[in-house]
């Protein structure tokens, strides 16, 4: 929920009464004014009621008129600091919103709810304080900020120039910052005399880049030392490579100050006055000194109202950062589309609602740069290369994809693919990186798994019958298919099932060994069948795995995703073979793991690679990209669409045609 102490079902809404399109238009901000008790309404106001306008707009003096006409008091709407992947002329919708029956934080002639908060709360709750200081860590380490469509990776100017930061002229936040056309040029000015010998970078807005406004410097402004640059890169690595920084009233100021920086500031933005900031327009009433922590606490977590799209309802700051991280990395890794080489037809929808909403997924043709090919990672070929591999993640759907459940997680991987390890991949990189992970994250990680385990999830989730198992030290030793990518690719000396169980019964003479042949095996659909009376001393046939593991004492492998489902619930695991759970220091090995595995994550560390890090994530009901959380969420539920009877029809089409060119190859 949010940190508000009361939600809008304890007390009755109160009605807002609006005079701008938009209110009633965008759905988003129409449901987080719901959210926030207030009832949106058009007409006239009438005693106890409010008036609604956004911001400083060139609406709200519509609602400002209105609102003296009634002596009725304003609510002032404006996007909160994290907003969405583009900005909101592109149509996208908000992340969250500031609510201020004040003022609006940008203009400094009337305190806002924002700078009473700044000026007055205690802000001295330790665990808020730390929220804070995550949060800064995560948004740098995420590359986070208010508009999102740039591209991590885009060079930045070498570093140690002097950064000056334009705007888009006519914006409110300069007027009502005290601020003008002048303010730019009396900037650019100190920022060439105070640094005489530094190179002075010029970073244009991203509004200007898009063409949509027109900035305060151009070319003109370029010499020797001066340049403008428009890239659309990561605000914080500008902010990293510049010795000082020059702002008016830019939001990149504020961003500035949390990058470590003590901007010089020429407006009077909400950020100003607080000691964080050279102000060279100072604001008398601001007198109280704040830490970064406390600035960001107030301004990202207190005063803001979040929403969760998912759960539609209010959400706390983390969630919303949980949000916007899986809309921006679905954007950032398909902006350019994607190729799919041999897919089958009745996947072809779902890859296409997965990676296809910022531009279409083509199919069987060549990609052309900056286009990239994926093909499904058991099904590549050396003439494909280079290509993505795609496979299933490891919370994958609630039934097989053998019965076309469509999968709510895919993994993509550049360099390899989690289950050969012959070769590293994006997965191995992602658990060596996690050892650098904070508590936060850890925090989040370690939630996720408590959520999987109270509700009994898996890659699958397929219930099956329960069973009662013997008394004493049980050995679980799941059968895998024998001719199954990972066995071929991930094991040496043991790669039987019936090599497996002699090797968990020569370890455990007195132990009860349990054996779980594997479901298709079983169905008679895969290799890997055997008689393994001799050697366990009980066969559990179609039972569920994940019902299993709360009764055994130790899990024996190969490769299994068992092995991993048995190490996230705490119960020991031995491998035989090199599956990606090996090799870290979470398992007794006795097969060959790679060397180069050397990191040594906590569990926490390992489950936020694995779990969070690796797979993206599909919300079928939203049609949205969506954090891991979302699909626990779903899958506990069982709220799920069903496959439809077309995609089955299509399924067995293409499967015929498929065996037909088989038998005449």
């Amino acid at each position: 929920m949010s940190e508000t102490t009361t939600t809008a079902e304890e007390k009755s809404p109160q009605r807002l009464f609006v005079y701008n399109g938009g209110f009633l238009t965008s759905g988003r901000i129409k449901r987080i004014l719901q959210l926030s008790g207030f009832e949106v309404k058009i007409g006239m106001p009438g005693e106890n009621d409010l008036v609604g306008v956004w911001g400083k707009s060139p609406t709200s003096p519509r609602g400002e008129a209105v609102a003296r006409s009634k002596d009725a008091a304003i609510l002032r709407v404006e996007d909160a600091f994290l907003r969405s992947v583009h900005p909101g002329r592109s149509g996208s919708p908000p992340l969250g919103l500031f609510l201020d029956k004040r003022g609006v934080h940008f203009d400094y002639a009337q305190p806002s709810d924002l700078e009473v908060m700044l000026a007055t709360h205690p802000l001295d709750d330790t665990a808020l304080l730390n929220r804070a200081r995550a949060a800064i860590d995560r948004l740098k380490r995420e590359d986070l900020s208010k508009y999102n469509s740039f591209e991590p990776k885009t060079e930045v100017p070498k570093p140690g120039y002097v950064l000056v930061i334009d705007q888009t002229k006519g914006d409110a936040s300069i007027k009502y910052s005290g601020a003008d056309a002048n303010s730019f040029r009396e900037m650019l000015y100190y920022a060439r005399e105070e640094n005489p010998s530094a190179r002075i970078v010029v970073k244009t807005h991203p509004e200007t880049q898009a063409g949509h406004r027109e900035g305060h410097f151009g070319p003109d402004i370029e010499d020797g030392k001066t340049t403008l640059f428009d890239g659309a890169v990561s605000p914080w690595a500008l902010l990293d490579g510049a010795t000082k920084v020059y702002t008016v009233s830019s939001q990149l100021g504020f961003e500035a100050i949390f990058a470590g920086h003590k901007p010089h500031v020429f407006g009077r933005p909400f950020y100003m006055g607080w000691g964080l900031t050279d102000d060279r327009s100072p604001l008398d009433r601001r007198q109280r000194r704040l830490t970064r922590a406390q600035l960001f606490a107030a301004a990202m977590i207190l005063y803001p109202k979040w929403y969760d799209p998912f759960s539609d309802e209010l959400c706390t700051l983390e969630r919303a950062i949980d949000i916007l991280s899986a809309e921006v990395r679905c954007y950032r890794e398909d902006k350019h589309g994607w190729v799919g080489q041999g897919m089958r037809l009745w996947k072809r929808p779902h890859l296409q609602a997965f990676f296809g909403a910022h531009q279409p997924m083509r199919f069987e043709r060549p990609a052309i740069a900056p286009q990239r090919s994926m093909v499904w990672a058991n099904k590549i070929q050396p003439q494909m290369e280079p290509v993505v591999r795609v496979e299933d993640g490891f919370l994958r759907s609630r039934g097989l994809g053998a019965d076309l459940i469509p999968p709510l997680s895919l993994v993509c991987d550049q360099r390899g693919i989690y289950y050969d390890p012959s070769a590293p991949s994006d997965l191995e990189l992602f658990i060596e990186r996690s050892v650098d992970l904070d508590i936060s994250a850890q925090d989040r990680a370690e939630h996720l798994r408590r959520q999987i385990l109270k509700n009994n999830l898996s890659k699958y989730n397929l219930r099956r019958s329960t069973l009662d198992l013997p008394k004493g030290y049980n050995v679980l030793v799941p059968g895998q298919v024998e001719d199954d990518a990972s066995i071929l690719k991930g094991t040496s000396a043991v790669r039987s099932n019936h090599a497996l169980l002699e090797a968990a019964r020569e370890a455990h003479p007195e132990a009860n060994i349990l054996y779980k042949p594997h479901p298709d095996v079983e169905a008679g659909l895969r290799d890997g069948d055997l008689d393994a009376g001799d050697l366990a001393d009980r066969v559990l046939a179609k039972s569920d795995p994940i019902a299993l593991l709360s009764q055994v004492d130790e899990v024996w492998t190969m490769t299994s995703l068992l092995g991993f489902e048995a190490l996230i619930r705490g119960v020991k695991v031995t491998t035989l073979g090199a599956p990606f759970y090996a090799g870290w220091g979470l398992t007794t090995d006795l097969g060959d793991v790679p060397s180069r595995r050397r990191a040594r994550p906590n569990l926490q560390q390992f489950i936020h690679a694995v779990l969070i890090d690796y797979p993206r994530y599909f919300d079928p009901k939203t049609g949205l990209a969506c954090p891991p959380e979302v699909v626990v969420n779903r899958l506990a539920q069982g709220d799920l669409p069903k496959p439809r009877m077309a995609h089955r029809a299509l399924a067995k089409l293409q499967g015929a045609f498929a065996s037909y060119a088989y038998l005449w190859r």
